[in-house]
């Protein structure tokens, strides 16, 4: 596909003029063809640095030592640029080239599907911006020099004899620069109003509407500038948008990618039939998140569940090993301890067990929802016992469910502090921790299996025997031949599966 918008100056070598930083501002769109396999690639790999980006700002302080130490480990995972201190003969090398390729393109990309709203625009900002600060802040001064001169951030530079001048006034000010020789310090004279968070905390000298900044703090005024330009630029993509989604195979991945599951779905598991039904109850107690706990204690208790809590209780159950003919029998020893007998059980909901595990219907083999499936779908009304406790509780009735579970107090408040902030499964990570009796957890909760699975392992129960396959890449639609108009259309409806069904 080729990237819409108004034609533009042809750039003679990209190599030399587009990717000159391994940092960009994202000014100029690309304008090559790219195949679809690319652009979902791509997309989905950025979405991933993004939630990363998210997850850990809140799980650690911005900038500090773990936060970098892991995002460092992210950029190199999924092939993005993040070192400043290439060789100036690889800069141009395949390597390199294609990483700050990827991550321009991307950029672009995930515009394209996050302008849509308001709440979109500014979740994506907001992690673009940590993404960018990350990235500023590990250039030299002079690497950050030649970045704002390449990028036309044209800053006025603080004199010699003007800094002299000032000198007692710069350092009481400036606590970067305490205890530093001025003459030694780069300074950047910036009107007032583009730097109003040191001018509000009071870290930079103010005179005749100008704020004195030196370099180390410079990056503040940089992010400003960089969030602004990507506000608009959001709203102009939204205007171009129709244009974009009448194309028929980007309208289904665009639409879905906001709201999408990028990691394992769980559909292949070595350990089919590994788990035994007596082993259930027990598990459910340790191992269980507690979407899924609250779910088989409902079961227990009414021996029934409405449809919703049966796909996502029984889709749930397939994925931690259990076959078809277990999933039966499980179902239907419950149920015919209720209201529902066996003839009944059989007309009326062996179907739908049947239907989830591929054997009727469109013989789809259905997967495992996952965490963002299980917050965004619909919510439980009265009577329902699906969905997700940290986003459909009340903050009083989860408290309760906490405490009940041995919870401890201060664990609870910091549990309801992050539901409060609507980090939902931050939330559930965080209870994950307190059950476990460890510090940190070590990974990104995204799914009740991944909870499951994890769990297990730190338990000891066979966790690395249960683990499904290493998560796959999205379907290599480029490696088969080119396809004709019909072969589009399934493939868009492929697409609009892979992101639905997780």
């Amino acid at each position: 596909m080729q990237f819409p918008g108004r034609q533009r100056r042809l750039i003679a070598n990209p190599k030399t003029e587009l990717y000159v930083h391994f940092l960009q501002f994202y000014g100029q769109p690309p304008l090559e063809n790219i195949s679809l396999t690319e652009f979902e690639t791509f997309a989905v790999d950025r979405l991933k640095l993004l939630k990363t980006v998210e997850n850990l700002g809140v799980c650690q302080v911005k900038g500090s030592e773990p936060y970098k130490v892991k995002l460092d480990k992210e950029f190199s995972n999924l092939n993005f640029p993040n070192k400043p201190d290439v060789k100036e003969e690889d800069k141009d090398g395949p390597n390199e080239y294609e990483k700050r390729r990827k991550d321009h393109i991307s950029h672009f990309i995930l515009r394209l599907a996050y302008c849509q709203t308001e709440d979109l625009r500014r979740w994506f900002i907001q992690q673009e911006v940590d993404l960018f600060r990350h990235r500023f802040n590990r250039l030299s001064p002079g690497q950050k020099s030649s970045f704002l001169q390449h990028n036309n951030l044209h800053y006025e530079t603080v004199g010699l004899e003007e800094k002299m001048a000032l000198s007692e006034k710069l350092i009481q000010s400036s606590y970067a620069v305490s205890g530093c020789k001025v003459e030694n310090q780069d300074y950047y004279k910036v009107p007032f109003q583009d730097a109003l968070d040191l001018v509000r905390n009071r870290k930079a000298y103010l005179k005749a509407g100008y704020v004195y900044i030196p370099q180390q703090d410079i990056v503040i005024t940089v992010l400003n500038d960089f969030r602004t330009q990507l506000s608009k630029a959001l709203a102009l993509t939204a205007r171009s948008l129709p244009t974009v989604l009448s194309d028929e195979r980007l309208q289904p991945l665009l639409s879905h990618l906001s709201h999408a599951y990028v990691g394992q779905d769980y559909s292949i598991q070595k350990n089919m039939g590994k788990i035994s039904l007596e082993q259930i109850d027990p598990l459910s107690g340790k191992s269980f998140p507690l979407c899924m706990r609250g779910l088989h204690q409902a079961l227990r208790e009414n021996h029934h569940l409405r449809h919703g809590g049966r796909m996502q209780y029984g889709l749930f159950l397939k994925g931690i090993g259990l076959t078809l003919e277990q999933a039966l029998q499980f179902w239907r020893s419950e149920f015919t301890k209720g209201k529902v007998d066996m003839d009944k059980f059989d007309k009326q909901y062996a179907y739908s067990i049947r239907h989830n595990f591929g054997k009727e219907g469109k013989r789809t083999d259905y997967t495992p929802y996952s965490c963002l499936k299980v917050i965004l779908s619909n919510a439980p009304s009265q009577g329902d016992h699906h969905g997700c406790p940290f986003r459909h509780s009340d903050a009083e009735l989860l408290k309760q469910k906490l405490q009940s579970y041995k919870v401890s107090p201060s664990g609870i408040a910091q549990i309801l502090e992050l539901v409060k902030g609507m980090h939902y499964q931050l939330a559930c990570q965080k209870y994950f921790e307190l059950t476990h009796n460890i510090e940190d957890s070590g990974f990104s909760l995204n799914h009740p299996n991944q909870y499951f699975l994890e769990s297990q392992r730190v338990l000891g129960g066979g966790g690395k025997e249960a683990k499904a396959e290493p998560p796959q890449r999205a379907p290599d639609v480029a490696a088969k031949p080119p396809l004709e108009p019909p072969a589009l259309a399934e493939m868009a409806e492929d697409l609009d599966a892979y992101f639905q069904d997780g």
